[in-house]
């Protein structure tokens, strides 16, 4: 087992409003995204506004070899082992700060290159690099595999920017 970081670096994100989706009426403001935990739905790691400029997270995982290659595990990785994942949340934030979610993206790490799976194994940092507003100028949701997401190694030593949070 070997201890990883994965760090997910998100740009364009999608505003503090969301228009309705063809077929809808609902309109959805101050929108946030955050990264739900495992088995907690409602436990989110450090919702970043959707106006942010960009938002980042680091989350502290394990690899350990399987089978079928190099398994992922965390408190934030979700799924069964050949199909783990990473939930973002998109929500609402109330004025008494209460988060209501409304559709999420759906991270897929069995599409991570394995060479580059391997090589973050042994850096210790796994960078994930993503814009989260969808071509119709919404949150980003779904199934997010390249090239939508790219995902790099890099030296845990690499520094971390300022909405950085573990």
């Amino acid at each position: 087992m070997t201890d990883v970081l994965i760090r997910i670096e998100a740009s364009e994100l999608p505003g503090l409003d969301c228009a309705p989706a063809q077929g809808s009426d609902q309109t959805y403001s101050n929108i946030h995204v955050g990264v739900q935990r495992r088995e907690r739905p409602t436990e989110l790691l450090a919702l970043q506004p959707g106006n942010a400029p960009w938002a980042s997270w680091t989350l502290e995982c394990t690899t350990i070899a399987s089978p079928t290659g190099t398994d992922i595990k965390g408190p934030y990785v979700q799924g069964r082992p050949g199909g783990r994942f990473i939930y973002l949340s998109w929500g609402t934030v109330d004025d008494t700060g209460t988060f209501t979610m409304f559709r999420r993206a759906k991270l897929m790490l069995d599409a991570i290159p394995a060479g580059t799976l391997d090589a973050a194994t042994h850096s210790g940092l796994l960078i994930a690099r993503l814009g989260l507003t969808d071509a119709r100028g919404h949150p980003l949701c779904a199934r997010v595999v390249p090239p939508a997401i790219t995902w790099t190694a890099s030296s845990r030593n690499e520094e971390c920017g300022p909405a950085d949070v573990r």
